[in-house]
């Protein structure tokens, strides 16, 4: 009995001492290795490559759109589904083709509307902020306003002859909007514009044949002149004032 007894007492006390290690150990941040997290996935060949720049194209897409109340896991249950044309019960299609067109439809429209209505507004602030300037800017000394509303500032006179309605015309330019952030540079690429001046914008062309080579000018566009009410997509938000350097550098044959 003394024997058993002692037997029981030395595996306690053995036990005890097992843990009492592991908690020293612990204690002293010897705790047990984490597994690595899984290696993401990888592009192994040119099938998954083209596989996954589909998905970035159609995601690119999803946000040009401002599709920014989507739930993106039944988003790609539609496209897996689709794809992989599984006429499986379990897996068959929530929406019928002609359902899916329907809510397309009407989703879209919602879309546009409010686009259009978020456009609608941005055009009504740009064209009170360009009218402002412009009845502030034509007091400015040096600014010149013509009949049609565009304002000009001369920064060199050339000597040169001036270009006809139907002449190409090479220049450099840089273009800004009202509040100065830069939208196009032909100077910034390094190589001047060539374009017939019946092809541009309407402030371009009044401008350009008022300039004689060798000029450089500053031009103000009202909307009207420019892209007016509907702007030119992201881009060019609509009724935008346009602010321009111009330097005609010559007259192409």
């Amino acid at each position: 009995m003394r024997k058993t007894l002692f037997l029981v007492v030395l595996c306690l006390l053995a036990t005890a001492a097992v843990h009492a290690q592991r908690a020293k150990r612990k204690k002293k941040g010897e705790a047990a290795a984490v597994p690595a997290p899984p290696p993401g996935p990888t592009l192994k060949n040119y099938r998954d490559s083209v596989s996954y720049a589909l998905g970035t194209n159609i995601g690119q897409s999803v946000n040009s759109q401002q599709m920014d109340s989507l739930d993106i896991d039944m988003l790609l249950l539609g496209l897996r589904q689709t794809v992989a044309k599984d006429t499986a019960k379990a897996n068959a299609p929530l929406l019928d083709e002609t359902q899916a067109m329907m809510l397309l439809q009407k989703y879209f429209g919602q879309l546009r509307e409010k686009q259009e209505a978020k456009n609608r507004l941005l055009g009504e602030a740009n064209k009170k902020a360009a009218d402002d300037f412009l009845t502030a800017n034509k007091t400015k000394p040096g600014v010149v306003t013509t009949g049609t509303g565009l304002q000009y500032v001369v920064m060199k006179e050339g000597t040169g002859p001036y270009p006809k309605p139907t002449d190409r015309v090479k220049v450099h330019y840089v273009g800004t909007f009202l509040d100065g952030k830069k939208f196009d540079s032909s100077i910034d690429r390094g190589q001047p514009a060539t374009f017939g001046l019946n092809q541009v914008i309407k402030g371009w062309t009044e401008a350009l044949q008022m300039m004689k080579v060798g000029s450089k000018w500053r031009i103000f566009l009202p909307p009207d002149l420019a892209y007016g009410s509907e702007g030119r997509g992201d881009q060019m938000p609509p009724n935008s004032l346009l602010v321009f350097e111009v330097e005609l550098m010559g007259i192409e044959k």
